[in-house]
């Protein structure tokens, strides 16, 4: 599968900043599940480990991992399911195995393995998924990629959908990444309502990143109109300091409220009126949090989302 990691391969090392313990530590108070996707802070570990890690740090939730979930018997999801009863955690969003960014073939073999992809994930009580939308391609213009993205992606919904799965695209929102390639596309909340709409399934919605939100030059005026229902997953994060807007480059990020160059109030409190009641991720591609011990980078990411959720006061 063509992965957001891979799309990121230039990424510029960073250092953390602002994760001095004694920050605000309690927990967010609206319906908002703080999430841990290990993956995303470089964190490797299985999902036994990886709901060990997010129960142990004061997360409400959890990425579900398809790949793990298919090869347990009934008997051993349940247990599994009672386990995070007892540590008071839900399943956040999947991240989906499909390549649709490809060549057709590619996309052929994804969608042959997708129905028990789904399966695994609706059996254990999974409903959300999520992906990613490249923002421009050197040979497909505009139109020609909508269409695509709109076939291909009405096909990965409807398998979901079956099983109850709602799919959540992410737009990329910075200017760098836009204008790399030859023919720019989606890369704003706008363009992605557009996709949404001509996908035409209620089951299909967004994945909501501050990081794109605030260099797509967007507002909390954007995020007006949009209701829980067409808000699929959240991820939150910060931006370095001292580099103009159009220059942001999306490997290279901070943690949630570590610089304060996002307004990640106006994000939340957005979402708060909206009554999204879905997983809030960090997704910083911090290569100094990498380095880091699994513990450590998990309780670094824990800190950064609850100062972030404090902000709504």
């Amino acid at each position: 599968m063509t992965t957001r990691r891979g799309f990121l391969r230039a990424s510029a090392a960073i250092g953390l900043a602002g994760l001095v313990p004694g920050a605000e530590s309690r927990a967010p108070a609206s319906a908002m599940t703080m999430d841990l996707v290990c993956g995303n802070l470089g964190v490797q570990a299985d999902l036994p480990t990886a709901i060990a890690l997010a129960h142990r740090h004061g997360f409400r939730s959890v990425a579900p991992d398809a790949g793990h979930l298919g090869g347990l018997s009934d008997g051993q999801v349940e247990e599994l399911l009672a386990d995070l009863k007892v540590k008071g955690l839900t399943w956040g969003a999947a991240a989906l195995a499909v390549d649709f960014r490809g060549d057709e073939e590619a996309f052929r073999a994804g969608m042959a393995e997708l129905p028990a992809f789904a399966a695994a994930l609706a059996r254990a009580g999974a409903t959300r998924v999520g992906t990613w939308i490249r923002p421009g391609d050197d040979r497909l213009t505009y139109l020609a990629n909508l269409r695509r993205h709109a076939r291909r992606l009405g096909e990965v919904a409807k398998v979901l959908g079956d099983q109850g799965l709602r799919l959540g695209l992410e737009y990329v929102g910075p200017k760098t990444a836009w204008t790399a390639s030859r023919h720019p596309f989606v890369h704003t909340l706008a363009e992605t309502r557009d996709l949404i709409a001509e996908i035409g399934r209620d089951d299909v919605g967004l994945v909501l990143d501050s990081w794109h939100w605030h260099t797509a030059g967007e507002t909390a005026d954007d995020l007006q109109g949009l209701a829980n229902r067409d808000v699929v997953a959240c991820d939150l994060n910060d931006a370095p300091r001292s580099v103009p807007l159009d220059q942001q480059r999306d490997g290279v990020r901070e943690l949630p409220g570590a610089t304060g160059v996002i307004d990640l109030k106006a994000f939340l409190s957005a979402l708060v009126a909206l009554g999204y009641d879905g997983p809030v991720r960090a997704e910083p591609f911090n290569a100094t949090l990498r380095t880091l011990p699994a513990d450590e980078a998990v309780a670094a990411a824990a800190r950064s989302l609850k100062r972030a959720f404090a902000l709504l006061g």
